[in-house]
């Protein structure tokens, strides 16, 4: 399973990628603002980090205005994905910039059906956000385990982008179910590497050749 990492924060994203762990970024407007600098240089910033893709979303509410915005993106680096929402006008965009061989992702999805639409449209990913369903009693893994079903039954090239992970036990969930890739906000990321057992154990073996040192 793919790692993106969730933000467009230049410090985490070059945190990650030193430690392997960027197979490409997700960002959004919300995200950008946060990051306090244009949405422009933000992702031609990124661009220079990683070769993985940068998915960069799209803002308008119709077709015609998505493309157009497409053909803007795209000039920022070689390896940008449009994002598009999850409407009617949505899919007509992904249908016509996927017949021109620009990569997609769908995003705010909610229900398989959505993503069958998705991939029937062309998307080359479908990002469906578990944790916003958890958050109204909806068990958000098991979208993705009926997503990963129906792809499978009719050999969808369209990969599973789980979204809106919340915590370590998403991504293993994740994983076990086959989800293609995971993006992940960066602490998030780095609980990853938190158990009590490897702290206690760092802690025996250095307590140990302080010992053994000051011999």
């Amino acid at each position: 399973m793919q790692f993106f990492i969730d933000t467009a924060d230049m410090t985490a994203i070059q945190t990650a990628h030193d430690m392997g762990l960027v197979d490409g970024v997700t960002t959004n407007p919300t995200l950008i603002k946060k990051a306090g600098l244009d949405h422009e240089t933000t992702i031609r910033q990124i661009a220079t980090i990683t070769s993985g893709p940068i998915s960069v979303e799209t803002i308008s509410t119709d077709a015609e205005g998505m493309i157009k915005e497409a053909d803007t993106f795209l000039q920022w680096g070689s390896n940008i994905v449009i994002k598009v929402v999850m409407t009617p006008e949505g899919m007509k965009a992904v249908r016509a910039l996927s017949s021109r061989g620009i990569k997609t992702n769908v995003t705010l999805v909610f229900t398989p059906l959505q993503a069958l639409i998705a991939a029937k449209s062309g998307a080359t990913y479908v990002s469906p956000f578990v944790g916003r369903l958890d958050d109204i009693s909806t068990p958000g893994m098991a979208m993705i385990q009926q997503i990963r079903t129906i792809f499978d039954q009719y050999q969808f090239d369209t990969q599973i982008l789980v979204a809106s992970v919340r915590n370590p036990v998403h991504l293993l969930e994740a994983a076990m179910i086959g989800a293609d890739v995971a993006t992940v906000p960066p602490d998030t990321l780095m609980q990853l590497f938190q158990h009590p057992l490897t702290d206690s154990g760092i802690a025996k073996f250095l307590a140990d050749a302080a010992a053994w040192t000051a011999q």
